[in-house]
């Protein structure tokens, strides 16, 4: 068959009404119904939530924690106030706020969001807690898992790439793959990336994903059948929605930003895993551009290398010329960029870089002309394909111009450059500090947000102070809540006091030597923690073959492996030992004989080059304050909770943590450290 026929067979098939029945749609939704409804009055309360527990969990342990918790989130609610829970490992914190917001949307019938960071919390509420809740609490309430609209399959998108692969698609992988798209098509109910059966090249799903400008809207032929709109109407009837942390503050931005948002409007927020929160505003308030952005652009306009692209489906030689010239632009302007990067690749910029932006005057003349040609178009949809394109040109300018002349108040900026497969540059910009954004925005309108984790407080009476301050929250109550596991009996500490300091040449080959010790006494079955990759690096070739002598699979994060496959292999070995780095310290749970061994090589501090590091610190300094005591200790504790807590998952879990970094022991700040740990045996080694 020839690649016409092929292009024009596909075609027809994407065109014959793919996308789920209206009765499909409505079974894909989440939803829980609760026993008869019941009038609010008879509605249960916080007396009954205990049977409730019993009656939702087979074998239900009761938990003075869990219900001290419960109790504390539905006062917040019904208050309505701010409220901060320290929930320790084991405390069973998602029922805890579960039930209560159950019971206040299905009396109350107000919108409350659920936000978390990780996929894995997402499901488990979806799939095991809220439904397991529905089936014992009185009353009908509507619970929706909210995605990114980048997520979802767009059929227009689809149907167009079929009709135009022979000018879209480069590899011939890139064919096969849109083939299978378009027969899960057919079968898939709500459209999105984790229902599809594989993973799609990232430069196919650009082509075939739903996009805001790029929406036709109630215009659009498969609109009915839109998954993206369906899931926001799924969403706008929902009473609970439960998303992740980057889509909550993507919105929020939107909203402070542009007064326009894609979540509805809702009246209370639960974070879960809120010691990630001031990260992931950080990123959400801030402007980033990279070459490789740029160049996705572009390619997806036309690529002279491939001839392929959206303008040689539509056979504008001139204007593949301009976007020809513009990438020359592109690549000269951060060709330049990148010569300021020093030593690891991350660079700040104190003052605009003296460099001659040509590339954001040739993008917004790339959008003018692109606009022309939109005009001409005699296709509806490939006048919106063009009209996106325009927009992005104009957006990345716009970013561009601001990052280089540094026109974003109370920002730091900086530079990342990278080598190798994945080279690139990029420019980025983040507030110094995200509290007072967050202050106006979020904690000032919306009048319940309960923030829980099992990492909030550093310790002692004002232990929540230092992540109330860092996210601007305003008269918060806060509740601390130890874990109920028997950390005496099931954890021994062993702290290093006699290696050599941390940032000493012989510290690493030592630490090394003990790491060789405590790996034998678990028989591997250990994550060793660390702060940098270049130390992760080093201890690599210090013990891979002290590994392969005992039969201890060494898997070490950033080579091949995917950090989840990564997880499956640990899990499945019995006897492996991971080097890991920050993504390791913290969402990441092996329950069970896995893991017996969480070796913590030096204390979690954020490097101090770090340019977002470093700006805060300058702000603190500037203002008063102790930067180290008041910024760096405090995230640093925060963070090695974080590492500690890999270890004990469940009640029956026994294992070791070592710490082989001195300074816990010999620096007056080191007690903080060991303080803000659960209570458990310790053994010092000096």
């Amino acid at each position: 068959m020839s690649e016409a026929a092929a292009a024009e067979t596909t075609h027809r098939r994407a065109r014959a009404s793919p996308g789920p029945s209206s009765a499909e749609s409505h079974a894909a939704a989440a939803s829980a119904t609760g026993p008869d409804s019941a009038p609010a009055s008879e509605r249960v309360g916080p007396s009954d939530r205990a049977a409730l527990f019993a009656r939702a969990l087979e074998r239900y342990e009761s938990r003075p924690q869990q219900l001290a918790m419960a109790q504390a989130v539905g006062e917040a609610l019904a208050g309505p106030h701010h409220l901060m829970v320290e929930a320790g490992t084991g405390v069973g914190k998602s029922f805890a706020y579960l039930l209560p917001v159950i019971e206040h949307v299905v009396a109350q019938r107000k919108r409350v969001v659920i936000s978390t960071h990780t996929i894995a919390l997402q499901e488990q509420l979806m799939e095991k807690d809220i439904p397991a809740l529905g089936r014992v609490v009185p009353g009908r309430f509507k619970a929706v898992l909210v995605k990114g609209r980048h997520n979802y399959l767009g059929l227009r998108r689809l149907m167009q790439t079929s009709r135009r692969q022979g000018a879209m698609l480069v590899e011939s992988r890139e064919g096969e793959q849109l083939r299978r798209i378009e027969d899960w098509a057919y079968e898939t109910r709500e459209g999105s990336l984790s229902d599809l059966p594989f993973t799609p090249l990232p430069q196919l799903w650009q082509h075939v994903r739903s996009e805001s400008n790029n929406c036709m809207g109630p215009r659009c032929e498969t609109y009915e059948k839109c998954f993206y709109q369906r899931a926001r109407r799924n969403a706008a009837d929902a009473d609970v929605l439960v998303v992740n942390h980057a889509l909550f503050f993507s919105d929020l931005a939107l909203r402070s930003r542009e007064n326009v948002s894609f979540l509805p409007d809702y009246d209370a927020v639960i974070f879960d895993e809120a010691h990630t929160l001031e990260a992931v505003a950080s990123d959400y308030f801030g402007v980033s551009v990279s070459s490789r952005t740029v160049e996705a652009l572009l390619n997806g306009l036309f690529n002279e290398r491939t001839g392929r692209g959206l303008l040689a489906m539509l056979e504008c030689d001139p204007l593949r010329r301009e976007v020809t010239a513009v990438r020359s632009k592109a690549d000269a302007l951060f060709a330049q960029i990148g010569l300021l990067a020093t030593g690891n690749g991350t660079s700040r910029l104190r003052k605009p870089p003296r460099v001659e932006n040509l590339l954001s005057p040739a993008l917004h003349a790339l959008a003018v002309k692109l606009r022309e040609v939109k005009a001409q178009c005699p296709r509806e949809d490939e006048q919106f394909e063009l009209n996106s394109a325009a927009d992005r040109c104009v957006e990345s300018a716009e970013a561009l111009e601001a990052l280089l002349k540094q026109q974003l108040a109370d920002c730091v900026y900086w530079l990342e450059a990278s080598n190798g497969r994945d080279s690139g540059v990029s420019l980025r910009a983040a507030p110094t500090t995200v509290g007072p954004i967050l202050r106006e925005a979020l904690f000032e309108r919306v009048k319940s947000i309960v923030l829980t984790s099992a990492t909030l407080s550093t310790g002692g009476e004002e232990g929540f102070e230092y992540l109330r301050d860092r996210l601007g929250v305003v008269e918060a109550q806060s509740l601390r809540l130890d874990s109920p596991f028997n950390y005496r009996e099931q954890v021994t500490l062993h702290v290093e006091a006699g290696l050599p300091e941390p940032n000493d040449a012989a510290f690493l080959p030592a630490a090394c030597e003990k790491i060789k010790t405590y790996l034998e006494m678990t028989g591997g079955r250990a994550f060793v923690l660390f702060t940098s990759y270049a130390a992760l690096n080093q201890a690599e070739a210090l013990l891979k073959d002290f590994c392969a002598a005992n039969a201890m699979r060494l898997l070490v994060q950033g080579r091949e492996m995917a950090r989840s496959a990564m997880l499956a292999a640990f899990k499945a070995d019995g006897r492996a030992v991971l080097l890991g780095t920050e993504s390791f310290w913290q969402g990441v749970d092996v329950p069970g004989d896995a893991l017996g061994n969480v070796i913590i090589t030096k204390l979690p501090f954020s490097p101090p080059d770090q340019p977002l590091t470093a700006a805060r610190v300058e702000a603190i300094e500037a203002s008063g304050g102790n930067a180290f005591m008041e910024y760096q200790v405090p995230e640093a504790v925060l963070k090695l909770k974080q590492g500690f807590g890999r270890l004990i998952r469940t009640a029956s879990d026994r294992g070791i943590v070592v710490i082989l970094d001195k300074r816990v022991r010999t620096k007056h700040y080191g007690r903080k450290f060991l303080a803000a740990l659960p209570a458990c045996k310790v053994e010092v080694h000096p």
